[in-house]
């Protein structure tokens, strides 16, 4: 049985792998577009499952480490476009007649790339190994991760002549000297997230299923139990929170190109928690669920904010709401009582 369910996901996976892997030829190049952001959102979605489906750890602020990628890559196409001695619009705006120290290094794609992973996965390591040493956990974890959100958030605006304040980072150009409004280089961008997504999600699965996911779920499930078995869950804790911070800011790095725009308001509470419900919504704890809940709440949402302006926001609250009603263990995560359920009849029957 267990052999037979693990064929069927896999088949499921593969095949879902290659209908992406087409997606150039049958979809439009906006629709691409669209599906590009939508499978870098899922990078990140697949680090939340870790951290909160198989360690139970809720955090609230991912949105913070998605900017930070989102914003590394985005000084580096900012400066990429700029000739020599010039600087970004808004910095001549402000007054600022050199380049800030903060934005040297984002002159390198290599050095862009190395800071874009370690940046966000050594601030949420220190933090968590701070905050996980002194048992901090459940609700009060989340509420300091949403604190981190706001004060990340005010501070991105507070410092226009750095960050460009509200209105961000936007208006960018090329990438390698393709001009990031082609067709072609949309479709390069689709593949490394497409690819990228891959990678991300076949390391979750050789993590949850080796013996450090056993002790994820055993922090998970009795944190104080696994602790006296031995194990240090703050080390763990720490990790997995660092690795999925990194996962978060790849996702971001991969988005704005595609999407062309980062600002502090898609960095703060709002669109973290909305993270949350993407995970919630698809199954939290599958991996495949936050990845599928990512596209369905990303893909309603695009409907429902075209279709309806002005109530998009009701009709999503609802959704979620029948969904995770219907569902309590999401979409993916209910598939198992639903089968089981049916073998209940059978045999009844």
């Amino acid at each position: 049985m267990l052999n037979s369910r693990l064929g069927v996901e896999l088949a499921s996976i593969a095949t879902a792998f290659v209908l992406l892997l087409a997606a150039p030829l049958y979809l439009s190049d906006f629709s691409l577009n669209l599906l590009g952001q939508f499978l870098a959102l899922a990078i990140l979605a697949i680090g939340l499952d870790l951290i909160w489906g198989y360690t139970g750890i809720l955090s609230l602020g991912q949105g913070v480490f998605f900017g930070l990628g989102a914003y590394g890559m985005a000084m580096y196409l900012k400066l990429a476009a700029l000739g020599p001695g010039e600087l970004p619009d808004f910095m001549t705006w402000s007054g600022i007649e050199e380049l800030p120290a903060i934005w040297q290094p984002f002159q390198s794609f290599p050095l862009t790339l190395l800071l874009i992973v370690l940046i966000p996965g050594l601030l949420a390591w220190l933090l968590g190994a701070l905050v996980f040493r002194s048992r901090i956990k459940g609700v009060y974890f989340s509420i300091l991760t949403q604190a981190l959100a706001v004060i990340v958030a005010t501070l991105f605006v507070d410092q226009q002549e750095l960050t460009g304040g509200s209105s961000g980072l936007t208006n960018f150009q090329s990438l390698f000297g393709m001009p990031l409004n082609e067709p072609e280089t949309q479709v390069r961008l689709y593949y490394a997230s497409l690819l990228i997504l891959l990678g991300v999600y076949l390391l979750a699965r050789w993590i949850t299923g080796s013996s450090m996911g056993k002790i994820l779920r055993a922090i998970r499930d009795a944190e104080n139990r696994t602790r006296f078995c031995g194990y240090n869950p703050t080390a763990y804790k720490a990790f997995v929170f660092g690795l999925a911070a990194v996962f978060a800011a790849v996702a971001g790095a991969l988005y704005v190109p595609q999407n062309g725009i980062i600002a502090p308001a898609m960095l703060g509470v709002v669109p973290s928690i909305e993270m949350v419900i993407w995970v919630a919504l698809g199954g939290r704890g599958t991996l495949i669920g936050a990845i599928l809940g990512t596209l369905i709440v990303n893909y309603t949402k695009y409907y429902l904010s075209n279709a309806y302006p002005d109530f998009w926001l009701y009709f999503l609250g609802s959704l979620f709401l029948l969904v995770v009603l219907a569902f309590p263990q999401g979409i993916v995560g209910s598939l198992p009582r639903i089968e089981r359920s049916k073998a209940q009849k059978v045999q009844t029957a």
